[in-house]
């Protein structure tokens, strides 16, 4: 594959559902993941690379997932995915509480951007991150985050109908099967145009088991 360059002022890196519940020890959903994750340092890379990011001058956005409050999903719905079923169910990313807060390593910085909560997979559907992603003049994407079969897989493929260039970056991404695993293909080493941070390199996949 051919590497891509960024270019700096109009590139943004985009981090998915860091949540604690997602991808911290202790999380509700995180021994779904646990076994993959740390088998193949998902977290660890995902915080190189946006550490990487920062020191290059790379905006950060952030698209989090909708954390669970009372009175929402099927209390008062009529219709609901099942994503948003089991949302409800496991009470998973409870607003207030600590499963619902970004890691640590990923809490934003002053300056960084906070997209509105999406309630399926996509970052994109029913938030503002289009909007916040236009009016800083970002065109080019680079999107860590989890799961890559679910979430970033719907949040890069609706980056590009919008027309957003678009490269999912981790070194390895969490998956949920077999099956997706053998499907995956691995993405470009990438350059950012006047950083000074590390390449990134080739990547390749891993499974886990179905939220």
């Amino acid at each position: 594959m051919a590497d891509v360059t960024f270019r700096l002022a109009q590139t943004g890196l985009l981090v998915v559902d860091p949540h604690n519940d997602f991808i911290s020890d202790g999380g509700k959903l995180w021994p779904r993941l646990r076994e993959v994750a740390e088998g193949n340092r998902c977290i660890p890379h995902m915080i190189q690379i946006l550490e990487a990011a920062r020191s290059a001058g790379v905006r950060i956005f952030f698209a989090p997932h909708h954390r669970w409050r009372p009175g929402d999903y099927n209390e008062t719905w009529k219709f609901w995915a099942p994503i948003q079923e089991a949302g409800a169910r496991s009470k998973v990313f409870a607003d207030g509480t600590w499963g619902g807060t970004f890691r640590d390593e990923f809490k934003p910085k002053p300056g960084e951007v906070v997209a509105l909560e999406h309630w399926g997979s996509s970052g994109f559907a029913n938030t503002d991150l289009d909007l916040q992603l236009k009016k800083h003049g970002i065109h080019q994407l680079i999107v860590i985050g989890v799961r890559a079969n679910t979430c970033i897989d719907s949040t890069v493929r609706y980056a590009a109908e919008l027309g957003y260039e678009v490269t999912p970056r981790s070194p390895r991404l969490v998956m949920s099967s077999s099956r997706s695993r053998r499907s995956a293909s691995t993405t470009p080493r990438c350059t950012c145009a006047g950083a000074n941070g590390p390449k990134p390199q080739k990547s390749s996949a891993s499974n886990a088991s179905d939220w």
